[in-house]
């Protein structure tokens, strides 16, 4: 564990385990980055099986997710290449209550916007209830190998923070600085990646890890704010090269 005490029947002992600096230097925009692998974490965010997956529910609605299916040709090795060299990895999918009882009717309305009962917690043809925690909707899409090691956690926004877990098992590993890939750029890891800028930690978007099925001008602008505004964006290629 990466923060625990040390403990006997007679004393505590409240130091840390020592993470020994693992520091990296790659190429990123705005500017050169340096960045401690030991303090670092990577967040897979929603690369399942409801946005990615040709029976899965923006397929079932006409969206062209071919974009997100090709995302795992990259994504699986990097994650398995950063872990290898460490990094904890963590998988952030959408995953809600079977009765929707956390989910104001904003959420809602973006999955259904005229009541039509095709949004959360519907039956997709196959079954499986839209996003819905622990239905076949919420798992990654094939090609992604999540380890027993790797952490899981389920969100109920775009963002991965309000009312979940994500911010104590970041703190818990003992993390300064975010990795984020996923689906979508512009929508749920742009907006973990603002509210994790927001909490404190350094964020970074790994841009050739991330897929969107929104008109290209919205990552253009997604990696404009990212670097103007919160943090850094680099590639894939310029970081696993760096890595031991």
């Amino acid at each position: 564990m990466r923060n625990e005490w040390g403990l006997s029947a007679t004393a505590v002992d409240l130091r840390r385990p020592v993470l020994e600096p693992r520091p990296v230097t790659v190429p990123a925009l705005p500017q050169q980055l340096t960045l401690d692998l030991s303090r670092t974490a990577l967040l897979v965010v929603d690369v399942q099986n409801d946005f990615g997956h040709p029976d899965g529910w923006l397929a079932s609605i006409g969206v062209d997710v071919s974009a997100v299916g090709a995302l795992v040709a990259s994504l699986a090795p990097a994650v398995d290449a950063l872990r290898a060299a460490g990094v904890p990895v963590v998988w952030l999918n959408w995953g809600n209550r079977p009765d929707r009882a956390n989910l104001p009717p904003g959420v809602r309305h973006v999955y259904d916007p005229d009541g039509a009962s095709t949004g959360i917690g519907t039956a997709l043809p196959n079954g499986s209830p839209v996003l819905q925690e622990g239905s076949w909707s919420a798992a990654p899409v094939d090609g992604l190998d999540p380890h027993p090691g790797d952490v899981r956690v389920s969100k109920y926004r775009m963002s991965g923070f309000p009312d979940t877990p994500l911010d104590s098992v970041l703190r818990n590993l003992r993390v300064d600085t975010l990795l984020l890939a996923g689906v979508n750029t512009d929508q749920c890891v742009y907006a973990t990646l603002v509210d994790a800028a927001n909490a404190g930690y350094d964020v970074v978007l790994v841009e050739d890890l991330c897929a969107t099925t929104s008109p290209s001008f919205c990552t253009d602008a997604t990696l404009y704010n990212v670097r103007q505004c919160f943090g850094f964006t680099v590639t894939a290629p310029d970081l696993l090269e760096q890595l031991p």
